[in-house]
């Protein structure tokens, strides 16, 4: 869902393959791009970019790939497009990058929501056209990132008849509990809400037209943030247009990262889905393999190409005796937020990994972490709201070192370790926990402390108090009353080295990751008994299997007359600064992104801040203010489009503001507002 990166991804070359097996498609066509537009069943037409194989003999049929998304191919994403989809198109296949109703160039008005029911039905339209166009074989393939990644899982589970194969890069199905809105179940807020409100409201490049039948419904389509705010559980709204993962029949190669938040999705899908699937898990945050932030990076394309020429072409390229899972084993690296290299080797895995044992840890009376229960005890946290900016805005992304927000945890630590311990998959938290308010999350944070006190993080997760027994029908919690919680920890990989010490932490709070409940706090972690609390870490051999060579970046073409200033790139991740009041125990974190591209038609400028502010002794009155604005220069004239969200509360209501207004020349031509108080559910 997310665009903030964009990258690629990896895996086996064509010389680690069984000898019978074929190579990928070599690049021998050229490229060309036609523009067309596909008619939907009442009228609409959705705008599409063909990259075509420019030299086709007379007569020969080719598959289709079919990227799908809001993200507007012809400026915001054509750079990236174009990198992507000509590579494909030397090698044999027509790709299709399709705008999704009401957004870019496509007509008609934004669905209600991400992932709705009429984007999938056109997008069953639109495969069923592909199918049957003149120089088809009649078999379709999705690809994509994020969103794409997203629909084309959402679309396999349709079961369209010329669907036949999917890549999906850094993806989830599970809208509610792993999606950017309620993450572990407990309301977020940032980039994204920003980037999509203020993107239902523009017209398509290059004419930006600003004809009423265009940009009127563009403009007056209500926010999607405002819709999501008024569903805070997990109902049936994040389901209803999904069918349940375990149906997948198409088959599926899945591409993860280690640093990023939808990493989840692939052991599940591994445990769950017969369907032929293939997992490459590196140690990449939210984008393409050949393309993070941290490495090391390698060449996907060409292990797309092995894997779609076998289902779309019957080319035997040896895809089904690659192994089912590769993943990265990471090794310990200091506490650090920028791009780097991950040290750590490859492995290729069953799932669960093979030789995996339960590693079962205790909380021990003066905050140690072993192997044996302890007597019965008991630790008192006051919770502090505003502690957690160390990590991280989402659970994902490299963080910096974790002994400010451990402060305001409880920790508990392992002895040195006496020998190096491996573990890759879900680690499990059983807690046994009481608070003396309401509502009540709590979060822990899994962390290798290193010799010289610097903390990494390795994991984490959160847990809505009230979503105890089940996020759809969530109950309050009776002060005082002592629960049993469990909850997995977010997939993985680590190797914690000789000498070092395993950290569990538990908050009461993460900010701004997650949005506070509204009372003061104090809770209480039990020690010992019958159901001790405890940390489960799936413990591994410390060297698995060894995977195949992989390929290292290729070249990635560029279109011409598209030009990235000052670097050019995504708005996120940006900037961010944290400012503590100590007299008023008031924080506030300010987060910025911009970004300037230059095009044939003008220059366009983007820039974003959200601030987040928050007492310590008044948490209920937890505030979000975002400011996203859109300059795009053309002949003749300027046309600008902001946005203004501002999220605020009190104990039992959100209050919820969002303006978007469109000017030109600097006059305004266009303004609305949407204003409405949200009761507050177990949030």
């Amino acid at each position: 869902m997310l665009r903030r990166f964009l990258g690629v991804l990896i895996l086996f070359t064509a010389s680690s393959l069984a000898g019978a097996a074929l190579p990928p498609s070599a690049p021998t066509h050229g490229v060309r791009l036609e523009k067309t537009f596909i008619p939907m069943r009442d009228g609409i037409r959705l705008a599409a970019t063909l990259y075509m194989p420019a030299n086709l003999k007379a007569g020969e049929r080719v598959p289709a790939l079919l990227e799908y998304l809001p993200y507007r191919k012809d400026d915001d994403e054509a750079a990236r497009d174009y990198g992507t989809h000509t590579y494909f198109a030397r090698r044999g296949y027509v790709d299709a990058r399709v705008d999704i109703r009401g957004f870019g160039a496509s007509e008609g008005t934004p669905p209600g929501r991400e992932y709705s029911a009429q984007e999938q039905q056109d997008a069953e339209e639109v495969i069923a056209w592909l199918a049957r166009q003149s120089w088809s074989n009649g078999k379709v393939g999705m690809l994509g990132i994020s969103w794409g990644g997203f629909n084309s899982i959402q679309m396999a589970l349709r079961k369209p008849p010329a669907l036949k194969a999917i890549l999906a890069v850094a993806a989830t199905e599970a809208l509610f509990k792993e999606d950017v809105h309620y993450i572990d179940g407990v309301f977020h807020v940032d980039e994204f809400e920003l980037t999509m409100d203020l993107d239902q409201g523009r017209s398509g490049a290059a004419d930006f037209s600003l004809n009423e039948a265009v940009i009127g419904p563009r403009m007056d389509s209500e926010p999607w943030s405002l819709n999501y705010m008024k569903h805070q559980r997990d109902s049936g709204f994040w389901h209803a247009p999904l069918r349940p993962i375990e149906t997948l029949a198409v088959p599926a190669f899945l591409i993860g990262g280690m640093q990023d938040g939808y990493r989840d999705s692939i052991p599940r899908m591994l445990d769950k889905v017969k369907a032929p699937l293939k997992a490459w898990i590196g140690p990449w945050n939210h984008g393409f393999p050949n393309g993070a932030d941290y490495g090391p990076m390698y060449e996907w394309r060409d292990q797309a190409v092995r894997w779609f020429d076998y289902w779309l072409k019957g080319r035997d390229t040896g895809v089904l005796a690659d192994p089912r899972v590769v993943i990265y084993q990471q090794h310990w690296h200091p506490p650090e937020s920028q791009s780097q290299d991950i040290p750590g080797e490859w492995r290729a895995e069953t799932w669960p990994p093979a030789g995996t044992t339960a590693m079962t840890l205790y909380l021990q009376p003066e905050h140690g972490l072993a192997p044996a229960p302890p007597a019965a005890g008991r630790d008192l946290l006051r919770n502090v709201p505003s502690a957690g900016v160390e990590a991280g805005f989402w659970w994902g992304e490299l963080l910096t070192d974790q002994r400010p927000v451990d402060a305001f945890s409880l920790t508990y630590d392992s002895q040195a370790l006496n020998e190096d311990v491996a573990i890759l998959g879900l680690p499990r938290v059983t807690l046994q926990v009481a608070a003396d308010a309401r509502l009540a999350d709590w979060f822990v944070r899994l962390s290798d402390v290193a010799p010289d006190g610097r903390v990494t993080m390795v994991t984490g997760a959160g847990i809505n108090g009230a979503q105890r027994d089940s996020m759809a029908e969530p109950q309050d919690l009776v002060p005082g009353k002592v629960y049993p919680l469990s909850l997995d920890l977010h997939l993985a990989s680590w190797v914690f080295p000789k000498g070092h010490r395993i950290r569990m932490a538990v908050s009461n709070a993460l900010w701004p990751m997650n949005w506070p409940t509204p009372y003061p706090l104090t809770t209480t972690m039990l020690l010992g008994g019958d159901s001790a609390s405890r940390i489960t870490l799936p413990r591994v051999p410390l060297h698995g299997p060894p995977a195949p060579a992989f390929a290292a970046p290729e070249p990635i073409e560029e279109p011409a007359g598209i030009t990235g200033i000052g670097g050019g790139g995504a708005a996120w991740p940006g900037e961010w600064t944290v400012l503590r009041d100590e007299a008023k125990q008031h924080s506030t974190v300010i987060w910025k992104g911009k970004t300037a591209v230059s095009y044939p038609w003008g220059r366009f400028d983007h820039s974003e801040q959200l601030t987040y502010d928050i007492d310590d002794a008044h948490p209920d009155l937890a505030r979000v203010q975002g400011d996203s604005e859109y300059i795009q220069a053309l002949k003749g004239h300027v046309l600008t489009w902001r946005g203004r969200l501002d999220v605020s509360s009190d104990a039992q209501t959100f209050f919820y503001k969002y303006t978007r207004t469109l000017l030109r020349d600097g006059g305004v031509i266009r303004t609305k507002t949407w204003e409405e108080p949200i009761p507050r559910d177990h949030q």
